[in-house]
Order: structure tokens, then sequence, then C-alpha cells
């Protein structure tokens, strides 16, 4: 099994980082594998609704979002990682993950999702619903733990000072890993379940 996780954070080794790598410690234990993207200081525009992807499958922007998408159809849960700005998640983050769930025509169903963020103070959870959003739209399963999915640190490193903090990335890894395993077994024994063509509703009339 592996997980794919983002970070969303401009610094590679900031607090959003301490967060995800106490997940990685738990995810190896499990004997899940793991792989950790950075993209939190790349170069990444946001999506201009050309509706190009429902025609050739991926973004008409080459970069980053199309490299990944191939890892996130191969993995069995994504976790997604990032600093909070004026209770929002990185701007860079958000526009990589619009592009990269709706350029990407695979069936996301079952995939395990979880949203973590890290902040000095406030604004964790408005960004922790924001993340969570991508996996609730797309049928994925959220983990979740002892506590929202959060640490609280302001200069790199302040977050591993956060007992609590990194023992709720531990809860939640173990979580992620034993609803991953769970549903892997589901859907040996049973498959999918049942998928409806969408009904496309508008309210203008």
């Amino acid at each position: 099994m592996k997980v794919l996780m983002i970070n969303g954070s401009p610094h590679a080794n900031g607090n959003t980082y301490a967060a995800l790598h106490e997940m990685e410690k738990i995810f190896a234990q499990e004997g899940i594998e793991t792989e950790l993207l950075q993209i939190g200081a790349q170069d990444i525009r946001g999506c201009i609704g050309c509706y190009s992807c429902s025609k050739t499958g991926k973004c008409v922007f080459d970069d980053l979002v199309n490299e990944t998408a191939p890892k996130f159809e191969a993995c069995d849960g994504l976790v997604v990682g990032s600093p909070v700005y004026y209770a929002s998640a990185n701007a860079t983050l958000i526009a990589f993950l619009h592009r990269l769930f709706y350029s990407t025509p695979f069936d996301k169903r079952m995939k395990v999702g979880a949203g973590v963020v890290a902040a000095r103070r406030g604004g964790l959870s408005a960004t922790f619903d924001e993340l969570n959003k991508f996996f609730t739209i797309s049928g994925m399963p959220v983990a979740s733990s002892q506590y929202w999915n959060s640490v609280h640190g302001r200069m790199p490193g302040e977050a591993e000072g956060d007992l609590e903090g990194l023992q709720t990335m531990r809860t939640l890894a173990r979580n992620m890993a034993f609803l991953m395993k769970s549903i892997e077994l589901g859907k040996e024994r049973f498959g999918l379940p049942k998928k409806e063509k969408p009904a496309r509703t508008n309210f203008i009339r």
C-alpha cells in the first residue's frame, strides 16, 4: 500500500513537514510506503476553466500537476498538509489541488484522504475544512484522529514541542492505515459501491 503526501508549505523543513514526518514514521511501522512531494514553493498557476482536460484527460498546463496525476491514481491514500495563511491554505497548494482533482478523470472513490494543518495560533479548523472538501466531493473517505488534524508552531521546529499535536498525527496515521487496509479487504470481498451516472443540475430557470 502507498500514501502520497503533499507538503503545501513553502518551507521544506518547517512545521507542516514536522507533522507529515511524524505520520511517515507510523506508516513505515505499518508497512505502508510513502512519497512526499514538496510543492509549496513551486510556480503553479491556477485553473483557467478551459475544460481542455475533459478532452485530453490531463491539464493544459504541463507541469507538476500532470507529473503528480499518475502517483495520485496509484496511491491508496492522500495526505495534504498546509500552513495557515489568513485562516486558509497556502494559495499555491490550492491552485495545485484545484487542477489536480479537476483534471484527473480516474475514479478516486475509497482512496483515503487526510488534511493536516499547521499554524502559530488560529485559523486551523477553517483550513482543515477547506482541505477536506477536496476529498468529500471525490468519494474519498476522510481519516480522523483524536483531535482536528493540526499542530501549532510559528518558527521551524516549534511544532516538535506540540506534544498533543504530534500525538494527533500519530493517531491519524494509525487510523488511516487501518482504514486503507480495511477498505482493501472490503473491495476484495464486496467490490466498490454502485456508481450512478451524475445528475447535473443548476438553478437557473
